[in-house]
Parts: structure tokens; C-alpha cells; sequence
């Protein structure tokens, strides 16, 4: 019995200057990592909740553009960081879920980073050229059916989430249409307005405004529910394609070695400023949905996107550089 409560106040020993610092926290300015350039939806979405983080702590929130290599440079500083909770990042599904399987990266997503909370998830949609006389997704398929190797899709890079999109419809469909390979979405968005390839999968603000302006014609989007600020296009599910679930994500990380009372604090400002009504609100206007999960939860939602993904990389047999 004596052992055990020596044993018991030795822990509370080790414990107590972690739970102090956790109670501190944070004790200067959150350097919060975007790993991408400034005006994309990454950096978007880490602005509004990082004002409303910085209002919650009293601290600045300092938003650092860290762009280069579809995400992978940005996040894999923040691997390296102190992992004392004040350098973390918003990284995306690309650089955490995809670029590991698709090409060498310096870090572990498991083993080297400690996951805050799934921040938000954006629908991709598939839309086509308005040349394409197809008006849903049982007359794109068959289209593309009749015409092996005659249609193409665009995508933002080889690797991306449109990319591997257009994978998975291939493969779910059973059909043969040719990867165009862009540097980003605008570029790719202005071929497929000049009727230069026929069909994309990219996030929905990307797409929103062509659509509103018809200038692009939505077949489907890859969500559960039906996006509020599209309620005329179908899901990929009601469209006859449920194995299509295809959403981009953007959650928050922090160096693997964090303390988990740190981790913790961290996820309770982060949550709160996503539960302010105003941030809320403007994010919706990006067609972003909250979400705000536990750290436990966020990491099981990595482990299987990484394998997801890693899958369709093999079956469509995808062409990697690791």
C-alpha cells in the first residue's frame, strides 16, 4: 500500500508542471502554420477561426503561408516545431492523407504529428463543360462508355484530391476517361470554361460562382447531405455512385511530442471559436462544413483516409515517385 502511494505521488510529481503549462496556455502568440499561399480555402477557414482563437487566448494568432509541394513543406514544419503547442498547423487531406502514399515526404502522418480536431470538410463536386450533352450522372457514364478514352477530366496537380476523384469515378464506373494535369484549380477551371477538357472534381466555393452564372453544369457532389449553398445538385449517392464520398478536409495538428494537456487545451480554444456563431456563418459562405471532433477521433478519421486513398493510388495504378 505504501508502494503504491509512493508510487501514485510521483506521478502527480511528474504530471503537475504539464497540467500548470496546459492551465497557462498559451503563454505567447500561436504560430499557426498554412500550408499553402494566402486567398485558398486552407487559408481562409485558418483566418476566421484564428481570429476567433486569438480573442478567446489574448494571444495573437499569427497566420504563416507556408506554400510548396501541395502542402507537404508547410506541414512538415510543423513536425519539426517546438512541441510546446505554440507552432501548429491547419494541413489538409492532400498533404496528410494522400501525398505519403503518393511521393517521399520527410514525416510520418501517425507517428509524427498529434491530432487536434477535424476543423472542416469541403465537398468536391463534378461538373462538366456546358458543351457536354450530358445532364446527369447516368447519361455522363454512358457517354463516356460510348466514347472510350474520348473524355477528358482536369484536375489542380497529379496527386491532388481532383485527381484522385477522377480516379475513383473511373474505377466505381467503370469507365476510361484521360487525367489533365493542372498547376491549381483557376487554371484548370479556365480550360474547362473553354470547352478545352470536359469534366472536373474540385472544391465547391472553387465551382460555386460558374455554376450560379451557368457557366459550368453540376452532375454531382461528393457528400452525404446535399450542400446548402447548391440544394439543386444531387449527391453522388443519389446520383446511383454511394461509394463516392469524396470531401476535402482541413484539420489541425501540432508536433507529435505536444503534451496531451496542451493537446487538449488547444482543442478546447479551437472548438469554441468554431462554435461562434459569426465564424460559423462565414464559413458556411464557403460551402465549408464545421466539425470539431475529438483528437481520438480526428487521428482514427487520418488512418483511414491514408488508407482510402492508398488504395485507389494502387487499383488505378496511379504513377508515384516514392
Amino acid at each position: 500500500m505504501r508502494l503504491l502511494s509512493k508510487l501514485l505521488a510521483g506521478l502527480t510529481l511528474l504530471l503537475l508542471p504539464a497540467l500548470a503549462s496546459a492551465q497557462d496556455f498559451p503563454t505567447k502568440p500561436i504560430k499557426l502554420i498554412v500550408p499553402f499561399p494566402a486567398g485558398g480555402p486552407n487559408d481562409i477557414i485558418a483566418r476566421v477561426i484564428g481570429q476567433r482563437m486569438s480573442e478567446i487566448t489574448k494571444q495573437p494568432v499569427l497566420i504563416d503561408n507556408r506554400g510548396g509541394q501541395g502542402g507537404v513543406l508547410g506541414t512538415d514544419a510543423v513536425a519539426k516545431a517546438a512541441p510546446d503547442g505554440h507552432t501548429i498547423a491547419i494541413s489538409s487531406a492532400g498533404a496528410l492523407a494522400i501525398s505519403p502514399s503518393m511521393e517521399k515526404v520527410a514525416y510520418d502522418t501517425l507517428k509524427d504529428f498529434a491530432p487536434i480536431t477535424l476543423v472542416a470538410t469541403v465537398p468536391e463536386m463534378l461538373v462538366v463543360a456546358t458543351n457536354v450533352p450530358a445532364k446527369d450522372m447516368k447519361e455522363l457514364i454512358a457517354l463516356a462508355k460510348a466514347q472510350p478514352g474520348k473524355l477528358n477530366f482536369a484536375s489542380s496537380g497529379p496527386g491532388s484530391l481532383p485527381h484522385l476523384a477522377g480516379e475513383l469515378f473511373k474505377l466505381t464506373a467503370g469507365i476510361d476517361i484521360v487525367h489533365v494535369p493542372y498547376r491549381g484549380a483557376a487554371p484548370a477551371v479556365n480550360d474547362l470554361l473553354g470547352q478545352q477538357v470536359q469534366m472536373t472534381f474540385l472544391d465547391l466555393p472553387v465551382l460555386l460562382p460558374q455554376i450560379k452564372a451557368g457557366a459550368l453544369r453540376p452532375i454531382a457532389i461528393g457528400a452525404a447531405e446535399r450542400a446548402p449553398t447548391a440544394m439543386e445538385v444531387p449527391t453522388t449517392t443519389e446520383a446511383g455512385m454511394p461509394g463516392m464520398i469524396i470531401e476535402n478536409w482541413y484539420g489541425m495538428v501540432a508536433p507529435a511530442a505536444t503534451p496531451p494537456a496542451i493537446v487538449a487545451a488547444l482543442h478546447k480554444i479551437t472548438t469554441e471559436a468554431m462554435a461562434d456563431p459569426t465564424v460559423k456563418e462565414k464559413l458556411a459562405a464557403q460551402g465549408a462544413t464545421l466539425v470539431g471532433d475529438t483528437p481520438q477521433h480526428f487521428r482514427a478519421f487520418i488512418d483511414s483516409e491514408i488508407k482510402k486513398w492508398a488504395k485507389v493510388i494502387k487499383d488505378a495504378g496511379v504513377a508515384t515517385t516514392k
